[in-house]
């Protein structure tokens, strides 16, 4: 399943994607969105993955930057997702395959959603480097802008 999403083109892909997928990730946005994930990913506490997980840490208070996919059918699993992003100040968008969602995350799995933290979760004794989450923190506020600029309604 993964090697035919590979080898189709972002145009083919985001033909798949649902009507209530707006908005829907440029290519170029959709690049980064993927870099950003894999980053995250790679920080273990700074991804809440799967419309459970996402939906539980936003109502919690988490704030972050919303990646929700658009090929995800029934549409009713992900359609409240965007509700409670709005409602809670979060920007969100919509990538065009699942499939792409969970391998940037690292998992073959596909992955209808992802929330992507900017701080990672604090644990007792677990040392950043300044560094690399600088880069990171860099990365995000980057993302995280265009994706404001690229949502319907502004906050």
């Amino acid at each position: 399943m993964t090697d035919e999403t590979e080898a189709k083109s972002y145009s083919e892909l985001s033909q798949c994607a649902t009507k209530i997928s707006v908005p829907l990730a440029n290519e170029k946005l959709f690049k980064k969105l993927a870099k950003l994930v894999s980053k995250a990913a790679a920080k273990k506490t700074c991804t809440r993955r799967g419309v459970k997980e996402v939906v539980k840490s936003i109502r919690k208070g988490a704030k972050g930057v919303c990646i929700i996919a658009g090929d995800v059918t029934p549409v009713d699993l992900i359609c409240h997702v965007p509700i409670l992003c709005e409602d809670r100040e979060i920007p969100y968008i919509y990538i065009p395959s699942k499939e792409q969602l969970g391998k940037s995350l690292g998992s073959l799995r596909p992955t209808s959603s992802v929330l992507v933290l900017r701080e990672p979760v604090k644990k007792a004794g677990a040392k950043q480097s300044d560094d690399k989450n600088e880069k990171y923190t860099d990365l995000f506020d980057d993302v995280a802008e265009r994706v404001k600029a690229a949502m319907p309604t502004s906050f």
